[in-house]
């Protein structure tokens, strides 16, 4: 039977996503990120007709932007829209053609039958890809304006059935652009809008009339795209409003954005504003509206917080995963593992900035499928995790709209998902408990440790270099000698060449070589008394003094210590250390990180009584006795020790 599905999973594992809603790469064109006016890209399908006039009718007269409009269009029919539109608007309206070139104050409308994309600030016609009924033209035209405009790209959505442009926006949110959906309770058919709006990605919803008041000040506020580098840093005075938002949002949010490049957040602010009507200047006016508008303050945090991901994203990364990567680290456990440990240790994976969870689930299946290529069982511990909550609640339900079925093939999706009715797909509950979600700051919080496999794809690109730094070493220290690092496309490891050497480096996949350095333990030894903002700050090279006691203690911890596991008052595993597989599993059932239901069996009851005595006392609890077979052979003794405070726990 396994002989029977393995072309299949074979063939899944090493495809890249379908192209029918993404135009063909190519290098970028001197144009690209270089237009010097907006490019309002515009989606819709039924009731989109009267959806586009009432927003021709409110465009002042003497707009700057360029306009293509994607409505889905009966192929066998000649089009009118472009008569139907042209007396609602001084804009001139053209039936794209290819070659045209892009310019200021004219609409451009998709012809019947064709994909719509732009190049070198001319635009391209080419023949659908996908059958009739599965295509996705505002997807494909998204991804080409993104790519093409950067920051002067916007996405509107409008009235229309299905998820067309959902995908495609995550595109133009990634490149620095600006999504706006119309209000779904206005709309001829919510289908559209309600789907974009269910990515989180929206800078704004609103009626069709207020549409244009969104788009004047978007020439104002497009700036840098984030691959072009980071802005001129600048140390921020002490009267600074910028420095007054980061640490508004630390107080209201908990979510330190100190650590980010100030560009990044001048740029996500400035769209704020822009939708408020405020200028640049006014950044401080902007502050007083924070500090009194907890709405504001909530849209601004998840606005910075830069949520873009998806589906094997990158398909050429997910090959290289599936052809070499994956096979090669499923080989080394059955051989021993990396430093020759038990065969049948699990492999440990962290997807560290994990969003809505669909990079954690992809590599879940590649795994799954190259398990049943190998055709054995492969123990699996999967870590997925992301400072926004939100995201990972939603990352835990699995829930995602139809249009993933662009980037996840029929046979993926038949396998892994199952359809709800007129709603969109869910991950099948053996590979939502698959995975365990928890919210954690990169930068400040303890890491996942004796990692084979770290992805972390697209944070850093938003980080100053001194952050960067800190995250290249905690990303040493968290995996095994051997084991694998995985970064975006723009992302290095930097000067880290003594530490990782590439295994490929179009996909950014390194391999941890080398020891650990004095210095990489400076995120674990921290005090935790000093104020988070100020850790966040700056990144200390130790004196060699200390370097050498926290090298020694490592050394100490890895060879003598007991299992422990660092839990906070809800039972809740924080941090590991030691060889805590003895007495923990990853739990059947949906994904917790409770450690009593993560106990193995023996231990369970006694874990359970001494965490409570330990809590209701305030006091050190030691519990003797206990019996565990380990190894084969019984092990008598069991002692378990428990302190509260922090609460800890240790096993030994």
């Amino acid at each position: 039977m396994p002989d029977a599905v393995q072309p299949q999973a074979k063939a899944d594992a090493t495809a890249t996503a379908p192209q029918s809603a993404r135009p063909p790469a190519a290098p970028s064109s001197p144009l690209a990120h270089g237009a010097d006016f907006p490019v309002v890209a515009i989606g819709a399908s039924a009731g989109g007709l009267e959806a586009c006039r009432k927003l021709l009718d409110a465009l002042p007269a003497d707009t700057a932007m360029a306009f293509i409009l994607v409505q889905h269009l009966d192929p066998t029919q000649d089009s009118m829209l472009v008569d139907l539109l042209a007396e609602r608007t001084a804009l001139t309206v053209l039936q794209a053609a290819g070659g045209m070139p892009v310019e200021r104050g004219h609409l451009y409308v998709i012809p019947p039958g064709t994909y719509l994309s732009v190049k070198g600030g001319a635009l391209r016609l080419s023949p659908p890809t996908a059958p009739r009924g599965a295509r996705l033209p505002f997807d494909f035209l998204l991804h080409a304006v993104a790519e093409e405009y950067g920051p002067r790209a916007v996405c509107v959505v409008l009235s229309g059935s299905g998820a067309d442009g959902s995908l495609g926006l995550r595109a133009v949110k990634e490149n620095g652009g600006r999504v706006i959906v119309q209000d779904p309770e206005e709309a001829g058919y919510a289908g559209m809008p309600r789907s974009a709006i269910a990515t989180g990605l929206a800078d704004a919803v609103l009626p069709v009339a207020r549409i244009p008041g969104a788009l004047a000040d978007q020439g104002d506020t497009a700036g840098r795209h984030p691959e072009d580098g980071p802005a001129p840093e600048e140390a921020p005075a002490a009267a600074d409003p910028l420095t007054g938002i980061i640490r508004l949002l630390l107080t209201a949010t908990k979510h330190d954005f100190t650590p980010y490049k100030r560009g990044t957040l001048e740029r996500r602010i400035e769209r704020r504003m822009a939708l408020l009507s405020l200028r640049k200047d006014e950044t401080a006016r902007y502050l007083d509206k924070l500090r009194g508008d907890p709405g504001e303050l909530a849209l601004l945090d998840r606005d910075l917080l830069i949520h873009v991901t998806g589906f094997f994203r990158d398909p050429q990364v997910y090959a290289a995963l599936a052809g070499t990567v994956i096979p090669g680290l499923l080989d080394g456990q059955a051989q021993g593992g990396t430093n020759g440990a038990a065969a049948d240790l699990p492999i440990r994976i962290w997807v560290a900035g994990c969003s809505t969870g669909e990079e954690a689930y992809s590599l879940v299946i590649l795994f799954r499928e190259a398990a049943l290529a190998a055709g054995r069982e492969v123990k699996r511990q999967v870590f997925a995790s992301d400072v926004d909550a939100d995201a990972v609640a939603a990352a835990r339900e699995g829930w995602y709209p139809d249009a993933i079925a662009s980037d996840v093939s029929a046979g993926r999706l038949a396998r892994f998902f199952s359809k709800e009715d007129g709603s969109g797909y869910r991950v099948l509950p053996d590979l939502r408990a698959a995975v365990v979600f928890t919210v954690q700051d990169l930068l400040t919080d303890p890491p996942f440790s004796r990692l084979d496999l770290l992805s972390c794809r697209n944070l850093m690109i938003y980080l100053g270099p001194e952050a960067q730094a800190k995250a290249v070493a905690l990303f040493h220290f968290a995996l095994k000698r051997g084991g694998v690092l995985l970064l975006g496309s723009a992302e290095t490891v930097g000067d880290a060449d003594s530490r990782f050497e590439v295994i490929a480096k179009a996909e950014r996949l390194y391999r941890h070589v080398g020891r650990k350095r004095l210095g990489d333990l400076n995120f674990a030894v921290s005090s935790g008394n000093e104020p988070r903002a100020a850790r966040l700050g700056r990144v200390e090279a130790p004196s060699r003094l200390a370097a050498l006691a926290a090298l020694c203690r490592q050394q100490v911890l890895d060879l003598h210590a007991p299992a422990a596991v660092l839990c906070n008052a809800r039972n809740e595993c924080l941090y590991s250390l030691g060889p805590t597989d003895r007495y923990l599993r990853v739990a059947p059932g949906p994904a917790t990180p409770d450690v009593v239901a993560m106990a193995r069996g023996a231990v369970r009851a006694r874990l359970r009584s001494a965490l409570g005595r330990a809590v209701q006392e305030g006091a050190r609890v030691t519990v003797p006795g206990g019996r565990m077979v380990r190894d084969g052979h019984a092990v008598q003794g069991l002692r378990m020790r428990f302190r509260v405070g922090c609460t800890q726990g240790s096993l030994a």
